[in-house]
């Protein structure tokens, strides 16, 4: 009786409700005309995944995203041609975030193309080209771990996830394939170190660098700092790789934790790179039992010995990030876009650097730093790396068999050089930086010289007042290393007598050779110090339109300074006067 009383009471309300206008009556709202085709959005897979697993027929979550202005009646999944499945009842009828687990997929290309129609029977179709390879096969030399990131974070020498920390995501851009892993605030990525820690280690990986936050950790191999637990920073074991804010620029650098405390590896302004220019850098660093090294674009930005890694109780590899194990100085999630890691059990040469590099699609060698425009390594090849572009040959010059850095270098032959386009080297300030290996056989010889043509001495040429000239002379025995550059008027000397001399005797190893010219002084330095300094009036480029190198042939033979046959490598060209702190960083790279 009870609930029957409370039923006519509640019947009785509604019916008086309505009828003295409490309640409105629900009025249909025209949804106007339908004027746009759905909106297809594929999440995954993206253009140029590629999924890697051990299995041959694996499983693959496909989402994605479709929109309407008025209701989304049907979508359709096909995969080579043939539908999946098909959708037509949604929650939101203007928008559909679905997922669907195909779990048929095998090796080979894939085309997967979604097609939504609306209420009034407008189609889109949208597809996305990817693939399924085969498992992974270890690609390099000592390789123990890669992740790709091609829209999925999954390590393909294990074939094993990691933890992820917060929210990171993709780039939707990569290096290599399609996609990167993109850093966020608060995220990062963890595995377990097992069967990575040896006695040497060296890892590799691509970065596209964002200056915010201005210094976060990038790869960090640490042991727990239980003393400080809300700021750890143990560095008496494993490794940080981590980047600062230095002027503007990002500076990279790596600690190393011997047993007994730590070792820094810091290149300085080489280790510099410059968020603004939104380039991918190839990073690489190497750690044996005597020595470290840190690569940037596949050149020595620092190296040192030190004792070896030790590596207790490192547990862990946190991967974008200093957390958790190093963020005592606030190095904690990078923001930055990551591609191509590679981990691997010995130290890596810097040619297997290189040769990663290449094969990623990268150029070795060349990067701007202190304002670099030019630059031979030498190794096989007279490849300028900035520009691509190859320098004539004049005669039989070879390669050394050796290099200062690199598998080889420039060997000279008798009446033998190279030359280079030179306009886009003449600037009002310029610098040269090279190692050089001499031999003093012939007694005199040009070595670098960008001059103009001597047409009323075509078999003596030795017009000076434009351009320079960096060669070498017998005195008493030495050779002396002599600079001359044009000023338009005339010439300006730069010889800085006894202390430009190199004994052919003592001085068998390679010696770093730099010549610096600003808008009011020339300066000469041998092995990182000044030989020769002086005011000038500024160089003049008249009729300059090639750079000769190991020679003062074509245009600078009046004195016989002719064809060296000395080794030259790491042939580098600046838009500046070096100056003697940026000299002495470019040697101390070697």
């Amino acid at each position: 009786m009870k609930i029957l009383r409370l039923l006519v009471a509640f019947t009785f309300l509604i019916a008086v409700g309505c009828d003295e206008g409490y309640i409105d009556e629900i009025t249909a709202v025209d949804p106007g005309a339908d004027a746009s085709s759905p909106v297809v959005t594929i999440i995954y897979p993206v253009e140029g995944t590629a999924i890697q697993v051990f299995e041959t027929v694996t499983t693959i979550n496909i989402k994605f995203e479709v929109t309407d202005d008025i209701e989304v009646q049907s979508i359709s999944l096909i995969l080579d041609g043939s539908e999946l499945t098909n959708f037509s009842n949604f929650k939101d009828y203007r928008r559909a975030v679905e997922e669907y687990e195909y779990d048929g997929l095998t090796d080979g290309d894939h085309i997967l193309t979604i097609n939504a129609t609306d209420i009034e029977g407008k189609t889109t179709s949208e597809s996305v080209n990817f693939s399924k390879t085969p498992p992974y096969v270890k690609k390099y030399d000592g390789e123990i771990f890669y992740m790709p990131f091609d829209g999925d974070n999954i390590e393909l020498v294990s074939v094993t996830r990691p933890t992820v920390v917060g929210s990171p995501g993709y780039a939707g851009e990569g290096k290599v394939g399609g996609n990167a892993y993109a850093g966020a605030n608060g995220s990062y990525l963890t595995f377990p170190t097992t069967g990575l820690l040896g006695t040497e280690f060296s890892a590799a990986f691509w970065m596209k660098v964002n200056a915010t936050p201005d210094r976060a950790g990038t790869l960090v191999i640490g042991p727990p700092d239980v003393a400080n637990p809300d700021s750890q920073n143990n560095r008496t074991s494993g490794f940080r790789f981590f980047r600062e804010n230095a002027g503007g620029m990002q500076r990279f650098k790596l600690n190393v934790g011997n047993g007994g405390g730590d070792n820094w590896f810091d290149g300085g302004a080489l280790a510099d790179v410059d968020p603004t220019q939104d380039e991918w850098v190839h990073m690489s660093f190497t750690i044996s039992g005597t020595q470290a090294t840190v690569y940037i674009n596949g050149d020595i930005v620092r190296q040192g010995d030190f004792p070896g890694v030790d590596w207790t109780n490192c547990d862990i590899i946190s991967i974008m990030s200093g957390e958790p194990r190093f963020f005592g100085w606030n190095h904690r999630s990078d923001e930055s876009f990551m591609d191509e890691l590679r981990l691997f059990n010995k130290a890596l040469t810097q040619q297997e650097v290189r040769n990663i590099i290449v094969d990623e699609g990268g150029t070795v060698g060349f990067q701007p730093e202190f304002g670099e425009i030019f630059y031979m390594p030498f190794d096989g090849d007279y490849t300028e790396q900035s520009s691509g572009a190859s320098a004539t040959q004049v005669g039989t010059p070879g390669f050394a068999g050796e290099g200062l850095r690199g598998a080889n270098a420039y060997s000279g032959a008798s009446d033998s050089y190279l030359t280079f386009p030179s306009s886009a080297l003449e600037n009002n300030e310029f610098s040269a930086s090279f190692w050089y290996k001499m031999d003093n056989d012939p007694d005199r010889a040009g070595i670098l010289v960008i001059g103009p043509p001597d047409g009323a001495n075509p078999d003596a040429q030795n017009v000076r007042t434009s351009g320079f000239r960096f060669f070498r002379e017998n005195a008493g025995g030495n050779q002396r290393f002599k600079l001359n550059v044009g000023n338009g008027a005339g010439d300006n000397w730069f010889d800085g007598g006894a202390a430009a001399d190199l004994d052919p005797a003592t001085a068998t190893d390679w010696v770093h050779m730099t010549i610096a010219i600003s808008g009011t002084e020339a300066t000469v330095y041998i092995d990182g110090a000044v030989v020769s300094t002086n005011t000038f009036p500024g160089v003049d480029w008249t009729d300059c339109d090639i750079i000769s190198i190991g020679s003062g042939a074509p245009r600078f033979t009046g004195w016989n300074h002719k064809s060296d046959n000395s080794f030259i490598d790491e042939l580098r060209i600046f838009d500046k006067a070096l100056t003697l702190t940026e000299v002495q960083a470019i040697k101390a790279a070697r």
